[in-house]
């Protein structure tokens, strides 16, 4: 049977998509990649036999085999069942950090950009500024001694670093799109702030918002490796990609295939995003759209 190519070679959504193939490959691959550890880390149950906590001292630093497809650790471990499992965790992770520190920025973000005057100076000089100040990671490895390991934990102490970032950019698009005439005419009819900000503002200014959100999930995704790896982040025997690259450090030489697959896996989902957060940005920006004939 032809399929729609065949039939319908001027068919406008099928050009439309051999063009953004064309014009933009990176982007392909970003979504490839992330949708290999999405469906990775969801089927992780039936793509491996092994449990990733099962411990099996007689087959200990085994590499690569038909048996055990990437190797298995100092403790007997399957280094894949670690890796799919741990996949779902490093996405679980960045989802909730972003989701947290996203909703956070919106709502010190808007209120600063919005409102201005006092609001908006105790806002950001007190609290952005005070928080930006410190590097993310130091302060989110602050934050996670002193809450202690664990997802919830890890979650906050990612989430109290990074919010910063996102209200500063949310204050900026919000004062940028606030003295609009379409906002300025919902004012006059009677509109509240709420129903402004909701209904006329934030769908102006999301376009940024979700590119530096997408982007951040990279970083949020190194930033749990980090955390897992000086042994702040998830604790065992839940597999982490961070914490399997701590477990490694012993064994680089006569095991390499322990530290090759995880940072494999991080520089991978990092990649992703980060092709992603590009592609997005040249989708939703008119002038690059523009520019690259879309």
């Amino acid at each position: 049977m032809l399929g729609l190519p065949m039939l319908f070679p001027d068919f406008k959504p099928l050009r439309q998509v051999r063009l953004r193939v064309r014009r933009q490959p990176l982007a392909v691959l970003g979504v490839l990649l992330l949708s290999l550890f999405v469906g990775c880390g969801l089927a992780a149950p039936w793509l491996t036999p092994y449990n990733p906590a099962s411990i099996d001292l007689l087959h200990r630093l085994q590499g690569p085999s038909l048996h055990h497809w990437a190797g298995t650790d100092e403790l007997g471990r399957d280094t894949l069942a670690r890796l799919l499992y741990g996949a779902r965790i490093s996405l679980a992770v960045s989802v909730c950090v972003v989701s947290v520190s996203l909703s956070l920025g919106l709502a010190i973000g808007g209120l600063a950009g919005y409102l201005g005057g006092w609001v908006d100076t105790a806002l950001t000089t007190f609290a952005m500024n005070t928080f930006q100040a410190l590097p993310g990671i130091l302060l989110a490895i602050a934050f996670a001694a002193f809450l202690g390991p664990g997802f919830s934990n890890l979650v906050l102490a990612l989430a109290i670093g990074g919010w910063a970032g996102y209200a500063r950019l949310v204050r900026a698009q919000v004062m940028a799109v606030r003295d609009r005439e379409y906002v300025d005419a919902a004012r006059a009819l009677g509109a509240g702030g709420l129903r402004i900000f909701f209904r006329h503002i934030l769908p102006n200014i999301v376009q940024p918002v979700l590119v530096q959100a997408a982007i951040g999930m990279a970083g949020v995704i190194l930033a749990e490796a980090t955390l897992s790896f000086l042994g702040l982040g998830i604790p065992s025997p839940a597999p982490s990609w961070g914490s399997m690259l701590n477990d490694a450090r012993m064994h680089l030489f006569d095991s390499p295939h322990l530290v090759v697959f995880p940072a494999l896996a991080v520089a991978g989902a990092v990649l992703g995003f980060n092709f992603l957060g590009d592609a997005l940005r040249d989708e939703l920006d008119p002038r690059t759209r523009l520019e690259l004939g879309l």
